[in-house]
């Protein structure tokens, strides 16, 4: 499990907003969730060493079964690095019986002062063989559109 996944995007918003968007958990539930799904935090700790438990519905399973069943992702995700305004490191384990959806996948959030905005930049290591690229760099780049909207749209 050694590949990388990348997306990134230039939000209307200083990094301390975004880092903030990062760590409040109405806004991860409103943002976070790409096209096609919602989203539902089961616990929230948000300190390193802590995280939280999301629940990922599709709205429409047909053609994207889940990886916990048929129409959910459960993910757990760790804090491993907070530091503010720059960067939130995470580590994601899915909820899955199927073995190719196993392991750890460690999410950076990196965020760049760029003009009046933030540079946010997502890189997922150690991607589960099962997660196709094509579609998990689609949905990152959808979280990150969703985040620009919601951003600006509180600002």
């Amino acid at each position: 499990m050694d590949r990388t996944d990348r997306a990134s995007r230039v939000i209307a918003a200083p990094p301390a907003t975004v880092y903030g968007a990062l760590l409040d958990r109405e806004s991860l539930e409103a943002w976070l969730p790409p096209e096609g799904m919602r989203g539902r935090v089961e616990w929230w700790d948000p300190r390193p060493g802590g995280g939280f438990r999301m629940v990922l519905t599709y709205l429409d399973p047909t053609d994207s079964p889940g990886k916990t069943s048929d129409a959910t992702d459960v993910v757990d995700v760790g804090f491993a690095e907070l530091v503010p305004s720059e960067r939130v490191v995470q580590r994601a384990v899915f909820e899955a019986d199927d073995p190719s959806f196993a392991g750890t996948m460690t999410m950076t959030w990196h965020l760049a002062a760029a003009g009046d905005g933030t540079e946010v930049t997502v890189t997922a290591t150690d991607v589960p063989p099962s997660i196709d690229q094509s579609d998990h760099e689609t949905g990152i780049a959808s979280s990150l559109a969703n985040l620009a909207l919601y951003l600006e749209r509180t600002d």
